[in-house]
């Protein structure tokens, strides 16, 4: 069973959701059946692989015991730099030996998911240390991590989102407001992802990257379209059935083909794992920088922080290196989008012009597909 990936799934989840919906129109709290339910799907999931399921479960034993650990040290000592640190490279432990095990015979760590739980957890430690977070009670812990929707790919959400939406209790009328944007995104996201993106991938089959350069582009062009409408797809899917169990999951790609600049596509494609990497790491590598004068100028942190920020997300999605160059294509990128933005005075002066915001539309446009050829593999492979 492949999540939102073939009729036993989305059978198994129908027979989940049904008695969702009873208990929402029933003005009934949908939080706890929302752990139940992931509970449910997820056994049912891994009931073949035993090996995966006992990976899961040392992770969270981990994970669990991590956050409950940091939360005891940062509220009897305070912010100790080293409790923190250590916290949260053992909390990130387990993606980076997964990714690692993908390109050696290590094996460890590889189960569904684990990408984006790491994410989450890491969130909840850094916004402990913050002093955002002050409990983490174990079936919200268990319940924001397993959210069976955004299990396996997304999208990211935060915990202090999530957990407002696990008290809240719906009037029928809101209730049935939320199904009804649940279902049509739902019904969307099927579109998407079994009439368009299998469209797409058929004609992945008639250009060969390698032959020459318009053959090369045909490919890069229809693996974006794929890649857009599989995981746009996935993801209005997962936001649907979450919508459905009473969780205002976010959106997670917001028409970015129409992207002017390379920070715009960024603010539109994967959007939540866009924002987490802005917010959980740019943001504060940024700022430590300056704060420490690591940098001759603000520019320069910015351009340092860009390339950081991307090596790591290419790096998330693996170690091969199609995944950590196309990281690091997007961090130059985008550096050279904010010299150019801050420093270019014809930028400042046509940037509102239509024939300038046409131009830069096609040439972001074509930028992104090379990344896609990229992120492929098909080009280095």
């Amino acid at each position: 069973m492949t999540f939102f990936g073939d009729f036993l799934f989305f059978f198994c989840m129908a027979l989940v959701l049904l008695p969702a919906v009873v208990l929402g129109l029933r003005g009934k709290p949908l939080g706890p059946y929302g752990l139940l339910a992931s509970l449910v799907l997820l056994l049912a999931a891994l009931a073949q692989d035993v090996r995966q399921l006992c990976w899961l479960l040392g992770y969270l034993l981990l994970e669990v015991a991590l956050v409950q650990l940091y939360l005891r040290l940062r509220s009897r000592f305070g912010r100790v730099g080293w409790h923190y640190a250590l916290c949260l490279a053992l909390s990130v432990l387990p993606v980076f030996l997964a990714k690692l095990s993908e390109v050696t015979p290590l094996h460890l760590f590889q189960f569904i998911g684990v990408s984006y739980l790491t994410f989450r957890t890491a969130q909840v430690i850094i916004e402990i240390y913050d002093g955002l977070i002050q409990k983490v009670p174990l079936a919200e812990f268990l319940a924001f991590l397993l959210f069976f929707p955004t299990l396996s790919s997304g999208p990211i959400d935060r915990s202090r989102r999530f957990q407002q939406d696990y008290h809240r209790v719906y009037t029928r009328e809101e209730y049935l407001d939320l199904v009804g944007d649940g279902l049509q995104k739902l019904l969307v996201g099927l579109v998407y992802k079994f009439v368009f993106a299998s469209l797409a991938y058929r004609l992945l089959s008639l250009a060969d990257p390698k032959a020459n350069v318009w053959l090369a582009l045909g490919y890069a062009y229809a693996y974006g379209i794929y890649m857009f409408f599989d995981f746009a797809g996935y993801s209005r899917m997962a936001v649907g059935a979450a919508y459905l169990l009473g969780v205002r999951t976010p959106d997670n790609f917001d028409k970015p083909f129409v992207s002017h600049d390379v920070k715009e596509f960024w603010n539109r494609w994967h959007i939540t794992l866009s924002q987490w990497l802005r917010d959980y790491l740019f943001s504060r590598l940024l700022m430590r920088g300056i704060k420490g004068k690591w940098f001759p100028d603000k520019l320069t942190g910015a351009c340092c922080a860009f390339l950081v920020n991307m090596l790591v997300m290419g790096a998330w999605h693996g170690f091969a290196l199609h995944y950590l160059l196309y990281g690091l294509y997007h961090g130059v990128l985008l550096a050279l989008t904010e010299v150019y933005q801050k420093k270019s005075s014809f930028y400042k002066k046509h940037k509102q012009d239509r024939w300038y915001r046409a131009l830069s539309w096609f040439v972001t446009l074509n930028f992104v597909m090379f990344g896609f050829l990229l992120f492929s593999g098909k080009l280095i492979g």
